[in-house]
C-alpha cells in the first residue's frame, strides 16, 4: 500500500477473516464479497534461469503452455510452496504482485481489463487491494497476456 501511496495510485483495502483457515481464492472473493473473476491470485513460476510472476483470476488455472509462450521462455514451472517467501519476501496466502523482494518480469491475465478495478493480494492473509489493473501493470512493469486454461 505504501508504493500505491507514493505512486498516487487509488486502492480500496479490503479485510476478511482468516479464522476458519479458508484463503483459497474463491473463498476470499465470497468473503469480501467480490465476483471471483474479478479476484486475482499472484503466482512465481521459474523457466530455470528467469523467474516469472502472473496475476490470473483466482478461479482459473494458469496455463504453464500460455504462460512460458508469453513470457518468451520455453516453458515455466511452479516454483515449490516452501520457496514463495525466499523469493518474494511473501508467504503462501498472501503474496502481492506489488512489493516484492525483486521486480520480476509480470504477466496479468488480459481478462483484468475487462473490469474499472480488480483485487489482488495485500501482502499478508486477510487484506486484499482493489485497484485499477491498468494502473497495477504500470506500477509494476507488467504486460497482459491470455493466460488461463480454457
Amino acid at each position: 500500500m505504501r508504493m500505491l501511496d507514493r505512486a498516487n495510485i487509488p486502492y480500496t483495502q479490503h479485510s476478511y477473516d482468516i479464522s476458519d483457515g479458508l484463503i483459497d481464492g474463491v473463498s476470499v472473493a465470497h468473503k469480501t464479497g467480490q465476483n471471483p473473476d474479478q479476484v486475482f491470485k499472484t503466482l512465481v513460476t521459474s523457466s530455470g534461469k528467469q523467474l516469472h510472476v502472473f496475476v490470473v483470476p483466482v478461479a482459473k488455472e494458469l496455463d504453464l503452455k500460455k504462460a512460458a509462450r508469453a513470457a518468451g521462455e520455453k516453458r515455466v514451472e511452479m516454483i515449490h510452496v516452501k520457496d514463495i517467501l525466499k523469493f518474494t519476501g511473501y508467504i503462501r496466502g498472501g503474496c502481492s504482485p506489488i512489493g516484492m523482494k525483486k521486480l520480476y518480469p509480470t504477466l496479468i491475465d488480459q481478462s483484468a481489463q475487462a473490469f474499472d478495478s480488480i483485487l489482488v493480494s495485500g501482502g499478508q492473509k486477510g487484506l486484499q487491494i482493489e485497484v485499477s489493473a491498468v494502473d497495477l501493470a504500470k506500477l509494476i512493469g507488467a504486460k497482459f497476456a491470455d493466460l488461463t486454461a480454457e
